[in-house]
């Protein structure tokens, strides 16, 4: 993954549309200054002439998105902090870029006419507006775990019913969606995410007990934010993959199966019935990802470096270690049990990993208080987004107070 701030002044790579003349691609991007959002906003700017900037979105980095607004050449840009209005307003006074803010805003950004949108909210506020892009009949880049991990049978049916297009993201999920047949399922054995093992692949229990967060966000393939790089180190991300695997594809939980590949090259499988494995390859770089959801079903270039097998040399291969990696089995029971189940491993595990990072808890509690957490829950069925935002304050309530009590 490349840096957040990645820059968006970039020398063209003018291979789409593939026909001059052909229709600008119409492009929102819901997040557009995190980490997705910025290299999506890379890609856009390499192959000027192929898409036309509908709206960006942010939270709190005015600056920011008002720098990506006119780099872009952005009709709407939209802070979510309604108290930023006018700072975005007064940023983007000398252009014809409309300013908004506040929750709705960013609500009717997302359901605004558009062939796609790039769905890179973090967290539960990324719910909502991808569910009014799915509303609509849109191509869909879902960058945001929450919305399939929370809420993925409501999302799937918002989805039928609009007629949207969900295109995933993540690596592992995109790579699967790649060489999936999705049209002969009954051919399919079963699907194998690929995990690097992180920075603790191969450390004692000891060591991980004394892990500092800067020797957990080291990841060694991948240039992360701190929470998605702890979640790494702890293997939550994995089990978190899987549960969105599990609503992307028409599988069992049983044929979700989770391998450790060192060298994140192979970003995941699929094997099927006679015998035959499929993998999508690449090196370690989101662009790619990002730029196969972007440009589909069309391709277009991508600055990711290009991958060298020869010069590489090797590919390994190991089953994770469930007494180092816990957060496996919890995902795997979360997913198993259902209903409200995933939404409070979710929010606990957000919960704990601020704690870790903040130095209230150590490392190995974070897996302790997502179980504490998931034990002390009584787990019930979701009928609606409103069930979602309740189950998820109550385990976050739980989780700070099991934070507390630990301090």
């Amino acid at each position: 993954m490349t840096p957040m701030d990645a820059a968006v002044d970039v020398s063209p790579e003018p291979n789409f549309p593939a026909a001059e003349g052909a229709a600008l691609r119409r492009v929102t991007i819901l997040g557009s200054t995190g980490s997705i959002g910025c290299n999506t906003i890379d890609l856009i700017a390499r192959h000027p002439g192929a898409f036309e900037v509908e709206a960006l979105t942010a939270q709190r980095r005015v600056d920011r998105l008002a720098e990506q607004a006119r780099a872009v050449g952005a009709k709407q840009a939209v802070i979510g902090d309604p108290t930023l209005h006018g700072a975005l307003e007064e940023a983007l006074a000398d252009t014809e870029t409309v300013a908004a803010a506040g929750p709705e805003a960013l609500v009717e950004a997302a359901a605004a006419p558009a062939d796609f949108v790039m769905a890179g909210i973090v967290g539960a506020a990324g719910l909502r507006p991808t569910l009014a892009a799915a509303a609509q009949g849109t191509i869909i880049g879902l960058a945001n775990k929450e919305c399939l991990v929370c809420a993925g049978s409501l999302l799937l049916a918002e989805v039928e019913r609009g007629g949207a297009t969900l295109l995933p993201v993540d690596s592992e999920h995109n790579a699967i969606y790649q060489v999936f047949d999705f049209e002969r399922s009954e051919g399919v054995e079963k699907i194998v995410l690929t995990a690097s093992g992180g920075p603790f692949r191969e450390a004692t229990m000891e060591t991980m007990a004394a892990a500092t967060p800067e020797q957990a966000v080291a990841h060694p393939n991948w240039d992360m934010g701190a929470k998605i790089s702890v979640d790494s180190a702890t293997m939550m991300n994995k089990g978190l993959e899987m549960i969105e695997a599990f609503h992307l594809f028409p599988v069992d939980a049983e044929q979700i199966e989770v391998l450790v590949h060192p060298q994140s090259v192979i970003h995941s499988m699929v094997a099927y019935v006679d015998g035959s494995v499929l993998a999508q390859l690449g090196t370690p770089d989101m662009r790619t990802p990002i730029a196969y959801s972007l440009a589909w079903p069309a391709r277009i270039a991508a600055p990711s470096p290009k991958l060298d097998l020869a010069a590489l040399g090797r590919l390994t291969f190991e089953p994770p270690d469930p007494v180092r990696f816990p957060a496996l089995r919890l995902a795997r029971d979360a997913l198993t049990q259902g209903g409200s189940a995933p939404i409070v491993l979710n929010a606990a595990n957000e919960v704990a990993v601020g704690g870790f990072l903040d130095r209230r808890i150590g490392f190995l509690a974070i897996a302790e208080t997502v179980e504490r957490c998931l034990e002390q829950t009584n787990h019930r069925a979701v009928t609606g987004l409103d069930d979602v935002y309740e189950i998820d304050r109550a385990a976050r309530d739980l989780a700070e107070r099991l934070l507390a009590d630990a301090g």
